[in-house]
Parts: C-alpha cells; sequence; structure tokens
C-alpha cells in the first residue's frame, strides 16, 4: 500500500526551468499576484492535517531558499526534494531527486547528495548531453542510484523522443523510464486551491 504524500511547492525560479506546470515559477511574461506564503509552522499543521506520511518540497526550484527551517519543522515525517541542483541543498533531507536544467547546470555538491536523477527529455539529443553533464560532475552511472528519463509533457506522443527513451533504457542497466503520471491524472486540479491554468505563448500544448 503506498504512501500518502503532501506537496509542498515554491515559487521563484530563477534558472528559468521550462519544464515546471506552474508558468509563475519560470515564464517572464507571467509572475502570478498574491501567493500565499506560509510559514514552516503552517505548513506543517496543513501536512499533520492532510493524513499525509511522506512530505515532498518541489517548485519552482526550492533550494533557493534556506528549507532547513521548514525541514525541521516538519520532521519526523520523511521529508523529499525535487530540485535542479542548481543551488546548495540545505536541510536535512531524506531522499533528494535531482532534475537538471540546460540553463544552470547542477552543483557538483548536489550530485553527490542525490539519491536519484529524473531527466525530462524534451529531445533525443538530451538523453547524452545531460548524462554527460552529470558524469563530468561526478555522477559515477553504476553507483546504484537510478537515473529515470521522463519525456517532457507536450512530447509524450512524440515518436522520436519516446523511441530514444526506449533505446536508451534498453542498452543500459542504470536509465530506466519514467512518465509524469501527476498530470495524466490531472492531480494538481484535486487542489481545490489551485491556480487555473494560464496559457502562455498561444500553445497550451507547450506548458502554462
Amino acid at each position: 500500500m503506498g504512501r500518502a504524500a503532501f506537496f509542498v511547492r515554491t515559487y521563484g525560479c530563477p534558472v528559468h526551468c521550462t519544464f515546471c506546470d506552474a508558468a509563475g515559477t519560470w515564464h517572464p511574461d507571467y509572475v502570478p499576484q498574491g501567493v500565499q506564503k506560509l510559514t514552516p509552522e503552517e505548513i506543517t499543521l496543513e501536512a499533520d492535517n492532510s493524513g499525509a506520511e511522506l512530505i515532498v518540497v518541489t517548485g519552482g526550484e526550492p533550494a533557493i531558499f534556506d528549507l532547513a527551517p521548514l525541514v525541521a519543522e516538519l520532521q519526523p515525517k520523511k521529508v523529499h526534494l525535487e530540485t535542479s541542483g542548481a543551488f546548495p541543498i540545505k536541510g536535512d533531507f531524506d531522499w533528494v531527486t535531482l532534475s537538471p536544467k540546460r540553463a544552470k547546470l547542477p552543483l557538483t555538491e548536489a550530485i553527490w547528495r542525490a539519491d536519484e536523477f529524473k531527466l525530462i527529455i524534451e529531445h533525443p539529443d538530451d538523453i547524452d548531453y545531460f548524462l554527460m553533464q552529470l558524469v563530468d560532475r561526478g555522477l559515477v552511472l553504476e553507483s546504484g542510484r537510478p537515473v529515470w528519463l521522463h519525456p517532457e509533457w507536450s512530447k509524450r506522443e512524440d515518436k522520436d523522443v519516446l523511441n530514444a527513451v526506449t533505446s536508451a533504457v534498453k542498452k543500459s542497466r542504470v536509465l530506466r523510464a519514467g512518465w509524469q503520471l501527476h498530470k495524466l491524472y490531472l492531480a494538481d486540479a484535486l487542489d481545490k486551491r489551485s491556480r487555473p491554468l494560464v496559457p502562455l505563448g498561444g500553445d497550451p500544448k507547450k506548458g502554462y
């Protein structure tokens, strides 16, 4: 039986990570107004009330903030982090997922700290590019830490991208095929406080 998870989404993403599904975190033409800011104590209370056993801190790019006070407040629950790795990680996380972005590549210290890697694949050559960047910064592919290949959501039916992921996984005992299931199940829409989608650039398939 799976554990229920509570997600803490942070705003702010100076790396312009165009794969984030919250446009206010990356798009220069959309800066949301009136974002509610919560203290670590308020977030912990909401997490307690949700009944979740696992907390995931994600973004935007959460590591631009000092997350140590939040993590300390949330414990003894398990607290996970998803980050681009481009900024120092502050906080005693139980698990770190590193998802690199081209605009601001991960720090070596973040790569060493990561428990797994999630590569967002928009073009077939993204696989080799990101693997090379991670290896050059200290990742040992045979270290037992999984490397997930996720098709970027607007390319989820792109045959070139899907075939590249399939071929890479077949050739490697380290690489794994992943999928952004929260988008498939429209999970964000289940939160009554979710903001409506805001199309940017006239291309809803590309993102919001």
